[in-house]
């Protein structure tokens, strides 16, 4: 296979088939990237004893143009001496140079033409190259997460028997109506246990204590303005109305000294 075929055959390669059949992307194409440069590296070379090639070919074209020329040139010279003969002899040697010339400009031409598709092949491969580095992160990220992904599919994929799951399931919903029945028992008990009567008015005096503290509050700011009704004493447990009636008639004419004064 010659130099260009290799080259095609690297240029036309698919990046994404490579990686593919790879059983390790990452490998795999740090393994192309160096043939590839490896093969780049020699073509480059291949290519520039071509081109030398090449270069010679066309030197020795001229050469021989020149040869052809300076006999041509002869030839008038044996002419206007009337050497006929030597005339013959230098159109002789004129015409091989002229054909040899013609012939290794020939070859040239097709070198040249070979030479250009070669520096076209080389630039590909170059750009393949570069082109492999920049795809290179992307490719195997794909790669890693293609490869997570079926880790995720083959885990749930292990956890077929849903037996373990429904038993867990069961076991929560068990706990779950465990729970609901110890709090209806504690409501029952609560409901059956101790005075109701006395609980509702401990919430009553409960509240009433702190509309008191609220009253009291503004009366030690002087928040009551005159003719607003004093606050009303809360009966204490096992205090009696009238002890607590007395109690605001004193509160009462303490007030009404403390005006006079």
């Amino acid at each position: 296979m010659g130099i260009l075929d290799r080259l095609s055959t690297l240029i036309k390669s698919n990046l994404n088939d490579l990686i593919s059949k790879a059983e390790n992307p990452e490998k795999m194409l740090n393994q192309l990237i160096t043939d590839m440069r490896t093969q780049l590296a020699k073509a480059k070379q291949e290519v520039a004893s071509a081109i030398a090639d090449e270069k010679k070919l066309q030197a020795d074209a001229e050469k021989e143009k020149k040869q052809a020329e300076d006999w041509e040139r002869r030839a008038m010279l044996a002419v206007q001496e009337n050497r006929d003969d030597l005339a013959k002899q230098a159109l002789v040697r004129y015409n091989e140079h002229l054909t040899g010339a013609q012939q290794l400009h020939e070859t040239w031409v097709k070198q040249r033409a070979e030479n250009e598709a070669l520096k076209g092949a080389l630039r590909q491969l170059n750009d393949k190259i570069e082109e492999a580095k920049r795809r290179k992160t992307v490719l195997v990220a794909r790669h890693r997460r293609a490869e997570a992904q079926q880790r995720i599919q083959e885990t749930m994929s292990s956890i077929g028997d849903k037996s373990a799951l429904e038993s867990f399931e069961r076991m929560a919903e068990k706990i779950e109506d465990r729970e609901r029945k110890a709090l209806a028992s504690a409501e029952i008990h609560e409901d059956l246990s101790g005075d109701t009567l006395a609980k509702q008015f401990q919430a009553l005096e409960h509240t009433g204590g702190v509309d008191q503290q609220l009253l009291a509050l503004k009366q030690k700011m002087g928040a009551l303005g005159p003719g607003q009704p004093a606050a009303q004493k809360q009966i204490a447990p096992g205090q009696s109305k009238d002890a607590a009636e007395a109690e605001l008639v004193e509160d009462g004419e303490d007030d009404e000294e403390v005006k006079e004064t």
